[in-house]
């Protein structure tokens, strides 16, 4: 299944279909936890399953965990019964640290179980694609060297975040290859921390990185979607339209009328109802609202598709996200 030409037909089309990042609230209609289903594989393909089945979703998506690549470096993980997973502490804080940090084989942490459940997942959806959900290269190395303290090393000692982040591509490269090896369409990278760099400080710390996957993985027929929901956004487009990513997502910190008005036909934008605000705290008529106004100011681009701005939490109500499917009926 070709993602790129179908994302393409769908955002060209006068009746559009969404594509939002959904996923861990299957966790409420499957009677487990958070925690629980981030440790299964067959847990998370079920849940990968029943979005694409019970939803109109364009495409299936796996878990957004964030964690699971800084896992495999050895970061700790903060795990809570129904809250996803997060990193805590610091694995990188100076040269020597960076330097003697490995590149994990595959089988460290819970990186292959992830790729089961899309494995599995795959073989049960036969009508729609599936994207696999990945973290990208600068968030990766802000979780190993911690969120707050990779922006002091990237002025005072860049060359050992470069270091920190030549190694997550590496991995990440590698990850990502076992998913389409397993299945998957497309990858969803999420790059949120490169959000709040500047364009110059994006050009250095994550374009190139990012380049360096969407070389390694994207081709004819498999999709890199590349989300940031950092309010920086609109003024790296430059930087991170040179990506070459097959399309990108942009979270509700940004105005998506002006980003699609700043934005040539030939690149594909998602986005951007607010995960949190409507999905999650909304209503029925709130979420409905918000969607028909995203619509009207974005739907008439040929190059749109409709999406959360970014993961849709887990308690998020279910009768909030069929109301924000129901906008593209009819």
């Amino acid at each position: 299944m070709n993602i790129r030409n179908l994302l393409w037909e769908v955002a060209r089309s006068d009746r559009k279909q969404a594509l939002p990042i959904l996923s861990f609230p299957a966790a409420q209609k499957l009677g487990v936890s958070v925690e629980e289903l981030v440790k299964s594989a067959d847990l998370q393909a079920q849940a990968i399953v029943l979005v694409a089945k019970e939803t109109p979703t364009l495409a299936g998506i796996s878990l957004m965990d964030l964690s699971v690549e800084a896992e495999a470096f050895g970061a700790q993980v903060r795990f809570a019964r129904n809250e996803v997973p997060a990193i805590v502490g610091q694995l990188v804080s100076d040269a020597d640290e960076a330097n003697a940090l490995e590149v994990p084989q595959l089988s460290a942490g819970r990186a292959m179980l992830c790729v089961e459940a899309v494995r599995k997942a795959k073989a049960a959806i036969t009508d729609k694609p599936l994207l696999a959900g990945m973290i990208g290269p600068y968030s990766l190395a802000g979780r190993l060297c911690d969120v707050t303290e990779i922006m002091y090393l990237c002025f005072d000692e860049p060359e050992t975040v470069h270091t920190v982040l030549d190694k997550a591509t590496c991995y990440l490269i590698r990850y990502g290859q076992a998913m389409k090896d397993a299945g998957a369409d497309g990858i969803m990278m999420a790059e949120p921390l490169a959000g709040i760099l500047s364009p110059d400080m994006a050009a250095d710390f994550s374009v190139p990185y990012v380049q360096r996957i969407i070389a390694a993985l994207q081709d004819e027929d498999f999709a890199v979607i590349y989300h940031n929901c950092g309010n920086a956004v609109p003024q790296m487009l430059d930087e991170l339209y040179s990506q070459g990513a097959a399309a990108y997502h942009f979270g509700n910190a940004v105005n998506m009328a002006q980003i699609m008005a700043s934005t040539p036909e030939d690149i594909l934008v998602m986005g951007n109802i607010d995960p949190a605000g409507q999905f999650a705290g909304g209503t029925e008529e709130s979420i409905t609202a918000a969607t028909r106004e995203l619509m009207k100011t974005c739907g008439r681009y040929p190059n749109f598709i409709p999406s959360s701005g970014c993961d849709i939490p887990a308690h998020a109500s279910w009768k909030n996200i069929h109301a924000f499917f129901k906008v593209f009926e009819g």
